[in-house]
């Protein structure tokens, strides 16, 4: 054993010298490892260059630590706004008492007020419902969602349904939505549309009468909106609201095949053997079975639902089973 090897079998605290506690010191400071300069994951209710719902921050956690694969959400539904807390509802009504709001409805005003004041329409919860229940908590992403969700409220414009696109994240907690607990949904684009401006928009095909074309459309939307638990965060139905609102092929398909006395009888979603490693991949099998013979068609289409966006494989054609 050397003069600086020590142990302290060897020697008590008041016996170490001034020169041990220097060479300690010494290697102390060789050895010791810089503090990493990794920043923390930014809180997932505050994206970049946006402000938040002040009732957010610090509930939540980014999309990326919560899980390693994030969960993605195309769904159809409505649009609400909610007071969080009695102190914002307050503000709220202070600021209606100000302004010019005689003959106006209670949602005409929710909605002047929250245009005029961006503060306010940041600091009330936006609530999502699919076929009326309450389903998610959304927070915009940037101000242009924002101004989204508070033109999805105008009532001077017919909207029937609201469309919401992003990332699912966790659970809000009591407080930010006055004890209402659902997830949180920040969306990355938000947009409404009227049904029969969007039935009108879509190229009727040869052989089939425009009021039975639009009726088929119409019948198609809501089936596909009212099959069960379809809120929008399976790959399922994230398929085929994709479908629903991008492809009008669909609508041309099911149209054509009424017109030769086949009905409906189903809709299908299964994995594709094109999926990989890397990509997912699905297919959607619509099913009519004919009126007077029972004989079966079928056809699909291939949709992509790896990332937040789908996007269309393979264009409508014939199914085999086989």
């Amino acid at each position: 054993m050397t003069e600086n090897e020590i142990t302290e079998n060897e020697v008590t605290e008041n016996e170490v010298t001034e020169n041990e506690l220097k060479q300690e010191l010494s290697v102390i400071n060789q050895d010791a490892k810089p503090e990493s300069s990794t920043v923390a994951p930014q809180s997932f209710v505050n994206p970049p260059e946006t402000v938040a719902p002040a009732a957010c921050s610090c509930e939540t956690q980014s999309v990326e630590t919560a899980s390693a694969k994030p969960s993605y959400i195309y769904a159809i539904g409505n649009i609400e706004a909610h007071f969080p807390n009695v102190s914002v509802e307050k503000e709220f009504r202070q600021v209606a008492k100000n302004g010019a709001t005689a003959n106006l409805t209670d949602q005409q005003v929710l909605h002047d007020i929250l245009k005029e004041n961006r503060y306010l329409a940041r600091e009330v919860c936006w609530v999502f419902s699919v076929e009326g229940i309450e389903t998610y908590l959304l927070v915009p992403k940037t101000d242009s969602e924002l101004t989204d969700l508070v033109n999805s409220i105008k009532p001077t414009i017919k909207l029937d349904h609201e469309v919401i696109i992003g990332e699912k994240g966790p659970m809000a907690t009591p407080r930010m939505c006055n004890g209402l607990i659902l997830p949180i949904i920040v969306c990355d684009q938000v947009f409404s549309f009227n049904m029969e401006e969007f039935v009108n928009a879509i190229p009727k095909p040869k052989d089939v009468q425009e009021e039975q074309f639009k009726e088929s459309i119409r019948f198609v939307l809501e089936k596909i909106m009212h099959m069960t638990d379809n809120v929008g965060d399976m790959d399922s139905h994230r398929a085929m609201n994709y479908l629903s609102l991008r492809y009008p092929a669909i609508y041309t398909n099911t149209a054509e095949m009424f017109v030769k006395d086949n009905w409906l009888a189903g809709i299908v979603v299964q994995p594709s053997r094109l999926s990989g490693a890397t990509r997912n991949i699905v297919e959607v099998i619509f099913e009519f079975t004919n009126r007077n013979t029972d004989y079966r068609q079928k056809s699909f289409v291939r949709v992509d639902i790896t990332n937040k966006w789908p996007f269309l494989v393979s264009k409508l054609a014939p199914y085999n089973d086989i």
